[in-house]
């Protein structure tokens, strides 16, 4: 898990955004196509391009529990089945751990005026807020898959 975590925290504080960063460290673990991922992900960052709604690591991580299913069960009806429950546990279990799963919540900060974005900076939000998210989706995603 620390493995995973780091890879995850490595990556966004080298430019990913918090969705690409979670997604991204299981492309090895559950072999998938990593720059594809990227791509996919490119546009859930910052709670969803910068909306500050649903957080990035969030979105990751139900992205990443889409591939395990998809590439532990044939059937789709079972895939999105054991996708919906996955989701909703881990929805669950983030919120208990953060309060909430909205960026805007989790930073309360604006990051789509510039002002917002300074005191994002300023105040170190991106490593204490953010990087725990990711952390903490990680540990969330292991611990539904170990089971």
């Amino acid at each position: 898990m620390k493995a995973l975590e780091e890879k995850a925290i490595n990556s966004f504080k080298s430019g990913l955004n918090c969705s690409q960063a979670v997604l991204s460290a299981y492309s090895d673990k559950l072999n998938f196509d990593n720059n594809l991922a990227l791509s996919v992900a490119c546009g859930f960052g910052g709670g969803m391009g910068r909306l500050q709604l649903t957080c990035g690591a969030v979105t990751g991580s139900f992205m990443v529990l889409g591939v395990y299913n998809c590439n532990k069960f044939a059937d789709n009806i079972e895939r999105k089945e054991k996708t919906y429950s996955m989701v909703q546990k881990f929805s669950e279990k983030f919120k208990k751990i953060n309060g909430t799963t909205d960026c805007i919540s989790l930073l309360n900060c604006d990051l789509k005026t510039e002002e917002g974005h300074r005191y994002a900076k300023d105040n170190n939000l991106f490593e204490t807020v953010c990087e725990k998210c990711i952390s903490d989706s990680i540990s969330i995603i292991n611990e539904l898959i170990e089971n």
